[in-house]
């Protein structure tokens, strides 16, 4: 079987990914990242999550909220509630986060010797942050078969995006088929550590509305905070 590194959140996208790639054979390494965020709600997620699939999971420790500038990583910073008509990219995006987590994942992979890894954005449903393109992906993979070992292999190394240009409700419908029970997943940017989602940020109505538009029973647990 061939390897892949799975970047993993515990979330609703991230989940989706997993279970593709075990689909296509994979064998599957999921990686976490503890970063400070606001709460471990999600990490929790993703260890019943991997624990389900039987992947390795490796938690990462990276403590990017000594820089603050999100609402995600400083918690002086509200997180909003979501705002339909607003074309900014939120104050809930962590600066060059994915560039991070991709980078280090990429590490990882070189140790396996695992030439794919899968991350799971989404340049249809999401929140305007500028590293969730097709370009930027084909941009990092272009960076790591220059920079890595993996240059001198014929083959090279592959980043999937396999719900780059999904909506939320294709992600959902993708993930029905594949088994995965969203009742495990966190999606929601403040959720407690019971891991009950606000439902009232832009990631909690983003799967909202993918649940609706998919005809999908919502079985998130919602709480107000």
């Amino acid at each position: 079987m061939k390897k892949a590194v799975i970047l993993f959140s515990g979330g609703l996208d991230s989940t989706t990914c997993l279970a593709y790639a075990k689909n296509q054979g994979f064998d599957c390494y999921a990686l976490s990242f503890n970063y400070g965020q606001r709460h471990h709600a999600e990490l929790n997620s993703a260890k019943r999550i991997a624990a389900h699939f039987q992947v390795t999971l490796k938690i990462f420790n990276l403590e990017i909220n000594q820089f603050g500038g999100s609402a995600l990583t400083d918690k002086e910073i509200d997180v909003p509630d979501y705002d339909s008509k607003s074309t900014d990219i939120p104050i809930t995006y962590v600066p060059a986060r994915n560039t991070i987590f991709l980078s280090i994942t990429l590490a990882w992979a070189e140790i396996l010797n695992a030439k794919d890894i899968f991350i799971g954005v989404s340049n249809v449903d999401y929140s305007r942050y500028p590293d969730c393109c097709p370009a930027y992906i084909q941009a990092f993979q272009n960076l790591a078969n220059l920079a890595t070992k993996f240059c001198m292999k014929e083959s090279g190394l592959k980043i999937h995006s396999p719900i780059i240009n999904l909506s939320k409700a294709e992600t959902i419908k993708m993930g029905v088929k594949l088994g995965v029970d969203y009742a495990m997943t966190v999606s929601c940017y403040q959720a407690n550590e019971n891991g009950h989602a606000c439902g009232k940020c832009e990631s909690c109505m983003l799967r909202k509305k993918g649940f609706l538009e998919a005809g999908v029973i919502d079985s998130t647990m919602y709480c107000s905070l």
